[in-house]
């Protein structure tokens, strides 16, 4: 997919750029696969906002995406469609199978109209086809990756993204992720071979604050803005220094040199690398 540089025809339209979506086939999503998506703008059970900053947003369809696969072994199915989803930075594709039943997945970089896609214990190592990670060869190209037998993929789905399968280890696959991190995957789990669609997703600019507030997202400011009963930073004069030794959180806690990750975290024994980290620039 392609990026659209918009025409400057006013200061916000000037850094825009938007997503070209001629390569999609479909303008109105599967009736029998949608439903409504209900807006919960950031709350919790209790109905008290527990994630800041969300609220608003246009109304969305959500498309129900077959992550799974499983029960559809063997069954070959065409892809019929291309289409956007308001709901993931990834494309995803309209597959009818050979038994009549219809399924969206995630569309792979390279999957066209036409095209058979097939979900099997072992397979043709193909775009779109999805199988044990034991009969993966070493070297390919992943996404939406299991990590538990038979829950379904729930890791690199976002746009653009792949896993890369480096090797195996006894009865687990050694996996490097898009973050660099390198682990292990149960070889029972499944994976789809290829990359995930809409490379080009990160390198679009949304131009102007309004456009966010199409996506559900509020506008941010810094503590030492805010009244002195909203943040532990806020009270005095304008745009005052924050009058503390180390900053804290809008709850009271300190925000820097604080160890965030819980101690016993059991995916840690699966992890041979940890995740490359960005070196902060000094000077």
């Amino acid at each position: 997919m392609a990026i659209k540089i918009i025409k400057p025809t006013s200061p916000a339209r000037r850094q825009m750029t938007v997503a070209d979506f001629s390569g999609l086939t479909k303008k109105r999503p599967e009736k029998r696969l949608a439903k409504g998506k209900k807006r919960i703008s950031g709350r919790g059970s209790s109905g008290t906002i527990t994630i800041r900053r969300r609220g608003g947003g246009h109304k969305r369809l959500y498309r129900n995406i077959d992550f799974l696969r499983s029960d559809k072994q063997g069954v070959p199915g065409t892809v019929v469609a291309l289409e956007y989803d308001p709901n993931r930075s990834a494309r995803i594709a309209l597959v009818h199978y050979n038994d009549g039943d219809k399924r969206y997945i995630l569309c792979p970089e390279g999957l066209q109209v036409g095209d058979e896609v097939v979900c099997a214990e072992r397979t043709k190592v193909k775009l779109g086809n999805r199988m044990k990670l034991k009969y993966v060869p070493s070297g390919y190209k992943i996404y939406n990756l299991e990590t538990n037998i038979g829950r379904g993929g729930s890791t690199v789905r976002s746009a653009g993204t792949a896993a890369t399968l480096v090797g195996g280890d006894n009865e687990y696959g050694i996996v490097e992720m898009p973050s660099g991190e390198v682990r292990r995957v149960h070889l029972d789990c499944y994976a789809t071979i290829g990359t995930v669609s809409n490379t080009e997703h990160s390198l679009i600019s949304i131009g102007k604050a309004g456009r966010k507030r199409w996506l559900g997202r509020r506008p941010q400011v810094l503590g030492k803005s805010m009244n002195a009963v909203d943040h532990p930073h806020g009270g005095g004069e304008g745009h005052s220094p924050i009058g503390l030794k180390a900053p804290k959180t809008p709850w009271g806690k300190k925000a820097l040199g604080v160890k965030t990750r819980t101690r016993h975290k059991h995916s840690n024994r699966l992890i041979i690398r940890p995740r490359v980290r960005k070196k902060r620039k000094r000077g």
